[in-house]
């Protein structure tokens, strides 16, 4: 049996996989340990492995596959779900793995796997066209980033991603905003999603049920004390002065 070649139909595998393929662990360990000294495989982590492309060099495992098999349920989430679906406006050097059990944070090729702590189960999606991939669907990925945005480049940044965003599905938004419950989450999405209403698709209804969600209490959009703040009384919140001017080649966009 060529293991080789069974072992490159998984874009990742365990030492469990070759066991399986040869029969026994004495012997899966040997073949791994051969085939990683002729440089047919690489070791990613303890117990993530990859094989090789024998004519770039390079392991056949993305950096979204390295991260799905870190945990049984870890998932591509915030930036790195924005990168995944081709709205991110920076490529961070850090891959975003959301998942139940914590790991360690670890490097791999100039790449920084980072846990985030999952706190729900609904949004996770099955990646089209991408073996072993879980990632956050786009309306998830839509609230986790703006309750999260420190962890994508800051409001910029989501900014530009949602500039790419053509259509949001506003029963699934109002479903995670509800299993979050959080008034100062509501505010934010309310907001900015305000702005893009029409070329994202979004009712009346929508901008309204997150208004009725907000509560008494005035907050910050941004936790930035420099920056200078101009006051939202219809959402209640403290507001960059400035937020939605992107700065282009050739000058600034309102």
């Amino acid at each position: 049996m060529d293991v080789y070649n069974q072992l490159a139909k998984y874009p990742v595998f365990t030492i469990g996989e070759v066991e399986k393929l040869v029969g026994n662990p004495k012997t899966a360990y040997s073949q791994l340990n051969r085939l990683m000294k002729k440089g047919l495989i690489k070791k990613i982590r303890k117990n993530i492995y990859s094989v090789v492309n024998p004519v770039t060099g390079q392991i056949v495992a993305t950096r979204y596959q390295i991260a799905c098999a870190v945990t049984d349920t870890a998932y591509i989430s915030h930036h790195s779900a924005l990168e995944y679906y081709g709205l991110a406006n920076q490529v961070f050097y850090e891959v975003y793995v959301s998942s139940e059990t914590k790991f360690n944070t670890f490097e791999y090729d100039h790449m920084t796997y980072k846990y985030v702590a999952s706190r729900m189960q609904e949004g996770i999606v099955i990646a089209k066209n991408t073996t072993g991939v879980r990632i956050t669907d786009l309306e998830r990925t839509v609230i986790d980033s703006i309750r999260d945005y420190n962890k994508i480049g800051g409001f910029e940044e989501i900014l530009n991603c949602l500039e790419g965003s053509h259509y949001l599905d506003e029963a699934k938004l109002l479903r995670y905003l509800a299993l979050y419950n959080t008034q100062g989450l509501y505010q934010r999405v309310g907001y900015l999603l305000q702005h893009y209403q029409n070329e994202m698709q979004l009712s009346n209804n929508f901008i309204n049920c997150c208004k009725e969600k907000i509560g008494e209490s005035r907050r910050y959009l941004s936790n930035d004390s420099n920056a200078r703040s101009i006051y939202s009384s219809e959402w209640k919140l403290m507001i960059p002065e400035g937020l939605f001017k992107i700065t282009e080649q050739g000058g600034e966009i309102l």
